[in-house]
């Protein structure tokens, strides 16, 4: 398997770290002795004449103040949503402030870690459908129904949007705990491509709704950016438009229509047990579910008003219904973690290979080193099994 050091030529590398001794105001014996070697042989690898080891370049790492990766890497990430975040009126806030950071650090450590490995983020995604005059629902619904089509979804429900975006998108999302009051973020940058991020402090419901409504404006207009703070009011075609995205992908039409007579068949009213299961079924909420069925005339406007006024549905009746067959929050427990699941994997194959150290790993991803070890203690089963494991074709 290639790194980025079999990549570029001895010379440039050895360049590199010429210069990067010369900032650090090391002699070539000073460096020579630190990683071993006769002064020499770094005269040699500066030259380009001998190519440096793995672990040299680490050492030397480590001695010239930098890392591995600014040494190796070939074009650096140099991107910051803040900036272009602060011009939207609606998130000069702190709370808003700080999300957008944290995304914007997650998704930069993951962009200068795949470079490192020599990772390829695949990008699928579909074409932009800019918002046309006229019924903004309307063309909503029918693009969410092409997204559908081009997934293979059908009118199927989609019990993981998160897995979806990320696998079948490459979209970047990440499940964190921020400021309650936002609900998500999204940002398209050229260099990061599309970025989400959803508030793990919300039920997973919520988050999925979310996630789909961002994927409204991944879908139309992705070159905004966006923070969708909780109930937030419709206050623009844009809006209309994702929030009637997000209701279409996750409940279409003719998925609703159907599961609807299933589970109401017999009975002349709607229940709510009725409710409870078609929002599991389709893993939205139970308002967004009721919602919904106003929306599409299977039930009378206002349904969800009465239901509010007479004791509303509640966890608990919910808990009744469904029993054991309740929705596991997988992403609920990983948000506490330092690192989203994909984040850790990369972190943990840099750090096997050699490619940085654990003080590197932790200046990089902001973090201290005990949450680094954190993310090792993950790996140890699967250095256990490196030597007998079957190895990847070429």
């Amino acid at each position: 398997m290639t790194t980025p050091l079999d990549q570029i030529a001895p010379a440039e590398v050895g360049e590199r770290l010429r210069l990067a001794r010369e900032a650090a105001g090391l002699r070539q014996a000073e460096a020579a002795e630190s990683i071993g070697v006769a002064r020499t042989t770094l005269v040699a690898i500066e030259k380009g004449q001998r190519r440096v080891r793995m672990n040299e370049l680490q050492q030397l790492a480590i001695l010239y103040r930098t890392t591995v990766n600014g040494l190796l890497r070939q074009e650096s990430v140099h991107v910051d949503l803040m900036p272009r975040f602060r011009k939207m009126s609606d998130s000069s806030d702190d709370a808003a402030a700080i999300a957008v950071q944290l995304m914007s650090n997650l998704a930069k450590a993951e962009v200068e870690l795949e470079n490192l490995l020599g990772v390829k983020r695949s990008r699928n995604y579909p074409p932009e459908r800019p918002i046309l005059p006229g019924d903004v629902r309307a063309q909503a619904e029918q693009d969410a129904q092409e997204l559908r089509q081009r997934l293979g979804l059908g009118i199927a429900p989609i019990s993981d949007i998160v897995t979806m975006l990320e696998m079948e998108l490459g979209v970047r999302v990440y499940v964190r705990r921020f400021d309650s009051r936002i609900s998500g973020l999204f940002a398209y940058d050229d260099a990061l491509g599309a970025c989400m991020m959803l508030n793990a402090n919300h039920p997973r419901d919520r988050r999925a709704q979310t996630a789909a409504h961002e994927c409204g404006h991944f879908i139309s207009t992705r070159r905004q950016l966006e923070v969708l703070h909780l109930n937030e009011a419709e206050s623009s075609r844009e809006e209309r438009y994702a929030n009637a995205f997000g209701r279409a992908l996750m409940t279409p039409v003719r998925g609703v229509m159907q599961k609807f007579q299933e589970v109401t068949a017999g009975s002349d009213r709607l229940t709510r047990r009725h409710v409870i299961v078609l929002a599991h079924f389709f893993h939205v909420s139970r308002e967004a579910m009721v919602r919904r069925l106003e929306e599409l005339r299977l039930v009378k406007s206002g349904t969800w008003d009465w239901f509010v006024a007479n004791g509303n549905i509640t966890d608990e009746q919910e808990r009744q219904v469904l029993g054991d067959l309740q929705d596991h929050d997988l992403h609920k427990a990983q948000a506490d973690r330092p690192t989203t699941l994909r984040l850790n994997m990369l972190v943990g194959e840099a750090y096997r290979r050699g490619i940085m150290s654990e003080g590197q790993l932790a200046r990089l991803l902001d973090l201290d080193r005990i949450e680094v070890r954190e993310i090792f203690d993950g790996l140890e089963l699967e250095e256990g099994e490196a030597d007998g494991a079957p190895k990847l074709s070429d």
